[in-house]
């Protein structure tokens, strides 16, 4: 297998994974409407850095760092419950701005830092990782450079997908009001809080 192939599998195997709706998309789409497409790509940056990482560990065979990753996931989990938690009841408790307050506000290392902490609080992305590249033929062991290329495709891969999201988030943005990012905000609250309660509800079970 050459490096354009391990390249490109890559790429499907980032999509896959950062495609399906998390607490993650819901960040990134209620940054978006706020703060403006350079907050939701921040934001996608710092959830794609994540995806990388973990992409990284199955993709270099990392025995050490997925059997711990397996190992306490129910103890990342609870704690990953308890801050999305936080987080959501800081939405619901947030009071509504007018919706030009927000516009000139750029992207802040926050807005990326965020979304990377919140990316590894899933340890199960890299099982994840481990069942799709196994799909896609490449649970094989190879050399550490072929890997790079690998892991770089996983990057490009999820990060076109926060490209594509923020994108169609951004084309509707003039659409939004004061009123209806008030709505937003309650329904980003919900979501996140609703992730949070869902992980912690795992983690009982695995504790």
């Amino acid at each position: 297998m050459n490096e354009l192939d391990l390249l490109w599998r890559g790429m499907i195997a980032g999509f896959v994974i950062a495609a399906p709706v998390g607490p993650v998309n819901v960040f990134c789409m209620h940054r978006t409407l706020a703060k403006g497409w350079r907050s939701g790509l921040a934001s996608g940056f710092g959830a794609a850095a994540g995806d990388t990482l973990y992409g990284a560990v199955a993709g270099f065979s990392i025995t050490l760092i997925v059997d711990f990753l397996v190992r306490e996931q129910a103890r990342i989990r609870f704690f990953g419950g308890i801050l999305l938690v936080a987080i959501g009841i800081s939405y619901l408790l947030r009071r509504p701005q007018p919706f030009h307050a927000y516009k000139e506000r750029g992207a802040g290392y926050s807005d990326l830092l965020s979304t990377f902490v919140l990316n590894l609080t899933n340890p199960t992305v890299v099982l994840s990782f481990l069942a799709v590249l196994a799909a896609l033929g490449l649970a094989d062991r190879r050399s550490w450079g072929l890997t790079l290329f690998l892991v770089g495709g996983i990057f490009c891969g999820s990060m076109s997908w926060w490209i594509v999201l923020c994108a169609a988030v951004n084309h509707f943005r003039d659409r939004f009001n004061d009123r209806s990012l008030a709505l937003m905000n309650r329904i980003a609250g919900l979501a996140i809080g609703g992730f949070g309660v869902w992980l912690f509800v795992l983690s009982r079970t695995r504790l």
